[in-house]
């Protein structure tokens, strides 16, 4: 063969060479533009293609296979894979059948995003709901490696939250995974295996100390009793479950009263498209939202928390960081904590159980700088209880996000079906609950003497519009008339 008909037959190899790649950069571009498309119709028709999907033009678009992930040598794919779709081909997303009273009927949540397994997942989003991204900045600096995998020895439960019906009940249970605390026990085997399944529930035991109640002890309105408090120093004996959201799609627009498409969509753009999965998965049915969860606190037996023989008190209560934490006398929010937290104790006390059951829910899930904002324009503006919700709905749009009919199921995977003493003033958690099959007996106002004068104007909006209360419900006039500190009332 001569010299010019081997460099003939190099410049062709390489123009062929050249031309796949610009093919290749062409169909990653489609795949893109396909991917975060807005035109949402536009997916749905290519949602059942086994084939791959098409462009605006009818061309076929080629997606990847995953078929050789298993094989690669590194932890994520050689290119980002921005989403997947349905019948793609290699993607076989691991059996998840919410509603299964079996645990291996039901299979595990798996979200991750390992090259070796991201075509097996079968849920969207990240595990440790808002602290994922902390988790993302710690792999990034180089401080975790990517494909950290827990050693999960003796952190099981050191209680038994017994399984109840509830649990494979889809009307009772959609926000947080009824088995999340059992992982490492359900699916041991999937674990030693190399798949990334993570507890999304931790339960554990505590000693804890407030102060108030520790007043309770000296001033001899509370008592040791060696089971609940523990010491004179005012020590409780508490168990208590974290629990990071795990939500069932269907049955979270169900419980909201929208169409899956329409919740799914929402999700994906009000958050900046940060989960395309959402739009392009609709054989995904859970997602693993980057929110807080909530925190359970128990006071007595928890065995019993799902007989109705025995008397149960419970208080649900929302964040709030600077009443809570720091002391803030703008709301009751700490003080009404530390009544349900004593009530609970003292039913405790008496054979009962005392339930407190936290939500990460700040400033009514409108966040704290919201919040914050709506404090300013209302000590500016003149701070009376007729022009309350009003401040709020100016600059956050609504009076409230905290969504309580999804609140229930927490309850219901602790088996409760009665509450004899609810602590709350609030119609939507107390509307909630009992809608969603609980019974409450009796509702509980904070007494008036905990409520600091500053925070009258909340509670007197509130009861207007629709809280309990056991008192007189205040006419507009009397709105109008009870006001809060004046902006110029606190010290430069």
């Amino acid at each position: 063969m001569s010299e010019a008909v081997l460099a003939q037959i190099l410049a062709t190899l390489a123009d062929l060479k050249s031309n796949q790649q610009v093919l290749s950069d062409k169909v990653d571009k489609m795949q893109v533009d396909a991917a975060l498309s807005k035109d949402a119709h536009f997916l749905k028709d290519h949602y059942h293609s086994s084939a791959g999907h098409s462009d605006s033009d009818g061309d076929t678009v080629a997606t990847p296979t995953f078929e050789e992930l298993a094989t690669l040598d590194g932890v994520f794919t050689d290119k980002p894979v921005l989403t997947t779709y349905v019948g793609q081909k290699g993607v076989k997303p691991s059996k998840l059948v919410w509603g299964a009273s079996d645990p291996n009927t039901r299979g595990p949540v798996i979200v991750s995003h390992m090259a070796s397994q991201i075509n097996k997942r079968n849920a969207v989003g990240a595990y440790g709901g808002s602290y994922s991204i902390y988790r993302s900045l710690a792999v990034a600096m180089g401080d975790l490696p990517a494909d950290h995998k827990p050693n999960f020895e003796n952190t099981e439960p050191p209680i038994n939250i017994k399984q109840q019906p509830q649990w494979s009940d889809i009307s009772k249970i959609v926000s947080m995974d009824p088995f999340g605390h059992l992982t490492s026990e359900y699916y041991k085997s999937e674990i030693e295996k190399g798949m990334d399944i993570r507890p999304t529930i931790a339960i554990t035991r505590a000693h804890m100390i407030v102060p108030e109640l520790q007043a309770e002890i000296k001033a001899g309105t509370m008592h040791v009793d060696g089971k609940v408090f523990v010491s004179e120093e005012g020590e409780l004996n508490v168990h208590k479950a974290a629990v990071d959201p795990v939500w069932y799609l269907p049955g979270i627009a169900a419980r909201l009263n929208v169409e899956e498409d329409h919740l799914r969509r929402s999700l994906f753009e009000v958050t900046g498209g940060m989960y395309p999965d959402l739009i392009t998965r609709p054989d995904l049915k859970v997602f693993l939202p980057p929110i807080g969860g909530l925190t359970v606190y128990i006071f007595g037996n928890h065995e019993q928390l799902s007989d109705p023989n025995t008397r149960l008190t419970v208080r649900v209560h929302d964040e709030c960081n600077g009443s809570d934490v720091f002391g803030s006398d703008i709301c009751t929010c700490r003080p009404y904590l530390i009544y349900g937290m004593k009530e609970s104790i003292k039913e405790a006390q008496n054979g009962g159980v005392g339930l407190i059951i936290y939500f990460r829910k700040e400033g009514r899930a409108l966040g704290e700088v919201t919040k914050y904002l709506v404090y300013n324009a209302r000590k500016r503006g003149g701070d009376s209880a007729s022009k309350y919700f009003q401040r709020t709905q100016n600059i956050a749009g609504v009076k409230d996000m905290r969504f309580q009919a999804l609140m229930p199921d927490v309850l219901h995977w602790l088996g409760v079906t009665k509450i004899d003493r609810f602590m709350s003033m609030s119609n939507m958690k107390h509307d909630a609950i009992v809608d969603s099959g609980i019974k409450i007996l009796e509702r509980c106002p904070i007494p008036d003497e905990l409520i600091p004068p500053d925070s009258k104007v909340e509670m007197e909006a509130k009861i207007a519009a629709g809280y309990f209360t056991t008192g007189s419900i205040p006419r507009d006039e009397d709105l109008c008339r009870t006001v809060g500190r004046d902006w110029d009332a606190f010290h430069a």
